[in-house]
Parts: C-alpha cells; structure tokens; sequence
C-alpha cells in the first residue's frame, strides 16, 4: 500500500500498511482486556504481550496513529483504544448480512461479540426456501431473493458467505449487485469480485494444516503420529 496523505475530517491521515491493519484489531482486543482489569496506562512492552508481538513492532504500527503515548508513561489505554476503534471503524455500527445458514452460519448468527464490536447482524439468508421462517434468536430467515430487498432496507456494506464452495460465487456476486462492498467469505472457493469490493477469506482447514506442518516439525526425526 503507498504511504499516500490525505485529509480526512481535517487531520491529515497516512496510509497505513495491511500488515498493520491485521494486528490493529489485536491490539483493540488487547486494550479492551486490560481496560476491563481496571489498567489506565500500558507501557508499549505490556501491551506488546499481552497483543502476542514484539514491542518494537508495535510501536512501528501505533506510529501510522500518531504519537498517543508518554516517553516514561506509556500509553493511556482508553484514549489508545478509542483511536484504534475510530481508525479501524469500529466505534460505527455495521449492518451485516449472513448468507447460509448451516451449522457455521448459526454459529456465527449466534454469537454475541459481534455486537460490541460494532457489527450487528440485520439478515439471516438461506436458498432453501423450506428454511424460511426459521428463527435463529430475534431474526428470521429470508430466501436469498430477498436479498437486494434486505440490503437496500438495512444499508448494509459488509456480507458474510457461510455457503459451500460451489455456491458462493454466485452469491458474491448478488452481494455485489446489491450494493455490498466487503465480503468476508468462509466458503472453500476464491471469489472473483470487481474493484472497489473487498474480500478476506476465513479458511479453518488451512488453519489447521498450518498447525500440523508445525506439529510434524516438533516431532523427533522418524517419529510417526499414532492413529
């Protein structure tokens, strides 16, 4: 990403790298927790561990914020997480669609952190139409025709794709036709959307073959897993 300038709301603004928008949520989560402990300033090693990086790498990525904290002090943990969550948008409230309501579309329909993160669930959409109606908390499902309806209804920005693989490009692209422009996408395929619509893949099966790439290099040499 180019380290570009410009002005937002008055204040100039610099680009910020992705590989620093990934950890920025950790460190809001980090915040939050020792917030909640009753902590009222963190020095950049503490907040450092208790985010799982080094210190030096998130001094570098608080750097793209501006200077928050006190050479001595550290940093003020509520005023820190409020231009964390105002940076990465979260202190608005976010309007998501799910697409898919299978045992990982419940799921994610039922969990309650979305909330307090700034992401409320208005939609719960599925293509089987003898799901309709079905309650999953306070919200019903609608069949996926509703969809351009529901978005337009809601304002929202950001869909989730909770389908199988052979059904979410379709669905990516009615999401795009509606008017949604982030998509965060758990089905196994690769998504071909336009500029301008961004998607980030949640795949837990990589995950997993990641640990077990370094569970197989933990073993001794010639060392074989039991069945």
């Amino acid at each position: 990403m180019n380290q570009l300038r410009a002005q937002a709301n008055g204040r100039p603004v610099l680009g910020i790298p992705e590989a620093t928008v990934a950890r920025l949520p950790i460190y809001l989560r980090a915040l939050t927790g020792l917030g909640e402990t009753g902590m009222r300033t963190v020095s950049s090693e503490q907040l450092a561990a208790a985010a799982g990086v080094n210190s030096a790498k998130l001094r570098k990525d608080l750097s793209y914020l501006g200077s928050y904290g006190t050479r001595g002090v550290g940093y003020d943990v509520e005023y820190l997480r409020y231009q964390i969550a105002r940076e990465i948008g979260v202190n608005q409230d976010w309007a998501v669609v799910i697409i898919g309501i299978g045992n990982l579309g419940q799921a994610l329909s039922n969990y309650g952190g979305f909330r307090s993160r700034g992401f409320r669930i208005v939609a719960l959409i599925d293509g089987d139409r003898s799901r309709v109606g079905e309650m999953h908390g306070d919200l019903p499902i609608h069949h996926i025709e509703k969809l351009d309806e529901l978005v337009a209804e809601h304002a929202c920005s950001i869909g989730v794709i909770a389908t199988p693989g052979d059904a979410a490009q379709e669905v990516a692209d009615r999401l795009v036709a509606a008017g949604v422009t982030s998509i965060l996408n758990f089905a196994p395929a690769v998504l071909a959307v336009p500029d301008g619509v961004d998607v980030r893949k949640v795949d837990l099966s990589i995950e997993l073959q990641i640990l077990a790439y370094h569970e197989q290099r933990k073993r001794a040499p010639g060392e074989e897993v039991q069945a």
